[in-house]
């Protein structure tokens, strides 16, 4: 009798949760190759243009190495000037600019093939007391009341091309729950506001600077196309171009990445072929733990025939 091969879904089963977190972990888990020169690697599965959070997440992780406790990161500032490639790992190079007592800043160059992808500046400062206040948390169904992104892409990407279906389908360690989910393939005009749950799919343990890292990472998923709502058009939309220019965090309090976070965005301005973006990052019990701002390209070119 014939054997009967194994199917694909046999030969390849999804990653699991644990799987999933695991390498984000790694992945954002720079390697130190010198003194103030660290490497991160490559995204397995990665293809074309390297995700912005991923580069966001891995300089700040070069600049927290460099950086001895009790001092934490408040905030950084990083400016995107050229794609990175996922054929390539990234070179960080850190620059000590100030060691305070109470503050510290950092530089860090990110670096491909010798040329520069982006340029981040980070401060630390030693944990102290002082005069509180925040905004209120929106209020907002819970996560358990909300569908997942990834069951949204699912259900309406069915009739699109398998190859294209494959990368908006594929298992992510960040699982975002829209509270007003939006259209991604029949956008139409809405106001620039959004609201999501988001957190990394398994426990990551205790280490908050890799809880940082990964909000770091995760505040680049969702925030750029709050500027594209009022104008009915996404990364579906043919002829759109989008790429990040810059991106802000402020980090206020402590928190985990691998619970429930609620993040609230909204566009005031878009002009120029640039949009511009804020977001407020709300733990559960309502605690503001960040504060992000990004400017991204927005640019309608004429489709190719």
């Amino acid at each position: 009798m014939k054997r009967q091969e194994p199917n694909s879904v046999s030969e390849n089963p999804p990653p699991t949760a644990e799987e999933l977190t695991a390498d984000l972990v790694d992945l954002l888990d720079v390697e130190e190759i010198d003194t103030d020169l660290y490497r991160g690697r490559r995204s397995r599965g990665g293809v074309g243009r390297v995700f912005g959070g991923q580069v966001i997440a891995q300089a700040l992780q070069a600049a927290q190495r460099s950086t001895d406790a009790p001092k934490t990161a408040h905030s950084l500032h990083a400016y995107f000037m050229r794609a990175g490639d996922e054929n390539y790992p990234i070179i960080y190079r850190v620059v000590r600019d100030f060691e305070g007592r109470s503050f510290a800043t950092r530089r860090v160059i990110a670096m491909q093939r010798g040329a520069p992808i982006l340029n981040m500046a980070a401060s630390f400062q030693v944990p102290e007391q002082g005069f509180h206040h925040q905004d209120a948390m929106p209020d907002v169904p819970p996560p358990e009341s909300l569908e997942s992104e990834a069951q949204i892409r699912a259900r309406e990407s069915v009739n699109i091309d398998e190859k294209f279906r494959r990368q908006l389908t594929r298992p992510r360690p960040i699982e975002i729950r829209p509270a007003y989910p939006r259209k991604w393939f029949e956008p139409t005009p809405t106001a620039p506001i959004q609201h999501s749950w988001f957190r990394v799919v398994a426990p990551i343990g205790d280490d908050q600077a890799m809880h940082r890292a990964i909000l770091s990472y995760a505040s680049d998923m969702s925030l750029l196309g709050t500027c594209m709502l009022p104008h009915g058009v996404n990364w579906t939309t043919p002829g759109f171009q989008t790429a990040s220019l810059d991106h802000a965090i402020w980090l206020h309090e402590d928190f985990r990445a691998d619970d429930w976070l609620l993040y609230a965005t909204d566009s005031p301005w878009a002009g120029h072929a640039r949009g511009m973006n804020r977001g407020q990052i709300f733990t559960r019990d309502g605690r503001l733990v960040a504060t992000v701002a990004q400017e991204g390209l927005i640019r309608q070119r004429t489709p190719r025939a």
